[in-house]
């Protein structure tokens, strides 16, 4: 890819805003007791939710954040965010609905920062460091607003591993020559087919603390024993 021939389509830089507004704002309000959010504060989580992962990308690549070139980024994620509260009863009740929009839009904002970072002249893996960051980054600001642990950082579904899965895919199908959109297309279907199975099936990485105990019981069972 030559920086001439990039252009991120408006549609798809909105709609993955979208996707990410409408998501942190069902994230938000499911909270209750003491974690309860008000109208604004659920508003705000949505629009860093959006946001937040094209900033962080448009800032490792030292290039003016697009979200502030544009009124339209600001108001589709406000909109998206107001729409996810609105309805939050509702998309709640489709819990599939909601794990394939947030599997979707994990993979639209790693496609989309791994093919800036490469028309941009990175190398490939460089790029998929950018992709990976723009795919998490919304639901790592959220956590951080919110006070909660970032969880990517924890047990859970394969969240950040989805995303460098399909961004290294999209990497490596741009060094074997594939234009840029049948490549981003297929990093939105292996992250978001990655996530989604783990979702379902509960996959998840090893608890850091059981590979700890599994080479405990490996070194101390070449001690031997002696018995009186």
């Amino acid at each position: 890819m030559t920086e001439p021939q990039f252009l991120i389509p408006l549609w798809a830089d909105l709609t993955a805003v979208g996707l990410g507004g409408v998501q942190g704002a069902l994230f938000a309000s499911g909270f209750q007791g003491q974690r309860r959010l008000d109208l604004l504060g659920v508003s705000i989580i949505g629009v860093v939710m959006g946001l937040g992962g094209g900033m962080i990308r448009d800032l490792l690549l030292s290039t003016t954040p697009v979200a502030l070139q544009s009124d339209g980024y600001l108001f589709t994620v406000t909109a998206a965010a107001i729409v996810g509260m609105l309805l939050a009863n509702v998309f709640q009740r489709l819990n599939a609905v909601i794990v394939a929009l947030d599997a979707v839009a994990i993979g639209m904002f790693g496609a989309l920062g791994t093919t800036k970072a490469l028309a941009l002249g990175l190398p490939p893996i460089p790029s998929v460091f950018v992709g990976v960051c723009a795919a998490v980054g919304g639901g790592l600001l959220r956590d951080v607003f919110m006070g909660l642990p970032v969880a990517m950082m924890h047990v859970g579904s394969l969240y950040a591993v989805a995303a460098a899965v399909g961004c290294a895919v999209l990497a490596v199908l741009d060094v074997l020559g594939v234009g840029p959109v049948p490549a981003a297309i297929t990093c939105i279907a292996v992250t978001a087919v990655i996530r989604v199975l783990a979702v379902v099936f509960d996959i998840s990485l090893p608890e850091q603390r059981a590979l700890y105990r599994r080479k405990v019981a490996v070194e101390t069972s070449t001690i031997p024993i002696i018995k009186p």
